[in-house]
């Protein structure tokens, strides 16, 4: 090496830091080695024999047919027929390109070279845990009504057919179960038997959940000595039971009722009269009520749930008519 080139090499920090690499080795790192591929390699060769459960991405939608990419030899191809149980079910609606898709392989060649797949016998296969699921944890999942039969409607749930029975549909009667066809409910779980192929769903379970809630929020914000009105919902020997709220039902005791000493709640009031009623007591989600503590010219409020309160409850809530008869012990 030269004095002058030498003499450029010590006064240049820059050559002095780049790695001696050969061209060759820079090559090499910049080209991918097998064992990169290894992995896509051995899945695109597996053998694929028929019962196989694959999963892959929608690439193609026809009027007849859904395409796969199962990152394999060959395509999936899933005919209408098997795409899913549910009678309402369409092909260009409930399919979109680029979601995946769990299949089970029923050929190996569709005269093609393509993988012949079913949709439906995954679901049957795979559904089953998933209702299972749901079933412990009482998830709230959403369903649409497929039709009417016999006793009640049926509405699929991950490509299984459910039925709800009439006295599940709702809290409330249910008159003509032709209407509710083709309406979206939420519903729960309540038997999932994959032996007996049997799934039963419920949106009666829902409402009242929803109902507990609420009345669950409305007994938080009640406070004791608030004065209120209430319809009587039923008469018993011990007392009334009044409602002072949607959901809202208190006990009047018989020694509350009145001043002077009665031998029955009828000799004061009649059921569906409307009385006034202060709250005494709010305890283990029941509400306490008195005629006799209600003071002349005491505030009536009508409005309990917007009224401030103080009165904080984490107990449940069991302050229906039919829940609070439950509880009393004669």
């Amino acid at each position: 090496m030269s004095a002058e080139n030498k003499t450029n090499t010590q006064n240049n920090p820059e050559l002095d830091a780049v790695s001696p690499k050969t061209s060759s080795e820079t090559i090499k790192e910049a080209i991918p080695s097998m064992d990169d591929f290894k992995d896509q390699i051995d899945r695109s060769f597996k053998k694929i024999v028929e019962g196989d459960l694959l999963k892959g991405t929608v690439i193609g939608i026809t009027d007849t047919e859904v395409s796969l990419d199962l990152g394999t030899y060959a395509e999936g191809i899933i005919r209408i027929q098997d795409l899913s149980n549910d009678p309402s079910f369409s092909i260009n609606e409930d399919v979109t390109l680029g979601e995946e898709m769990s299949a089970m392989v029923i050929s190996s060649d569709d005269g093609h070279g393509n993988l012949l797949l079913s949709k439906k016998l995954a679901d049957n296969l795979l559904a089953w845990d998933k209702l299972n699921e749901d079933l412990e944890s009482k998830k709230i999942i959403p369903v649409k009504i497929a039709q009417a039969v016999k006793g009640g409607v049926v509405a699929y749930l991950y490509g299984v057919r459910g039925f709800i029975p009439a006295s599940q549909l709702s809290i409330s009667y249910v008159e003509d179960l032709e209407t509710w066809v083709g309406k979206e409910i939420e519903v729960m779980v309540i038997t999932a038997d994959k032996e007996g192929n049997k799934l039963i769903l419920s949106g009666k379970e829902v409402e009242i959940e929803k109902e507990n809630k609420e009345r669950s929020n409305k007994i938080s914000k009640l406070t004791p000595g608030t004065v209120t009105t209430g319809i009587v919902e039923k008469i018993m020997s011990y007392g009334a039971f009044v409602n002072i709220d949607k959901g809202l039902t208190g006990l009047v005791h018989i020694s509350q009722i009145s001043e002077k000493r009665i031998k029955s709640p009828n000799e004061v009031i009649k059921e569906g009269e409307t009385v006034t009623v202060k709250i005494t007591e709010v305890k283990d989600g029941k509400i306490s009520l008195s005629m006799k503590a209600v003071q002349d010219k005491e505030e009536v409020v009508d409005d309990l749930v917007n009224t401030p309160s103080s009165y904080q409850s984490g107990e449940e809530v069991t302050t229906s008519l039919e829940s609070l008869l439950k509880n009393i012990k004669l």
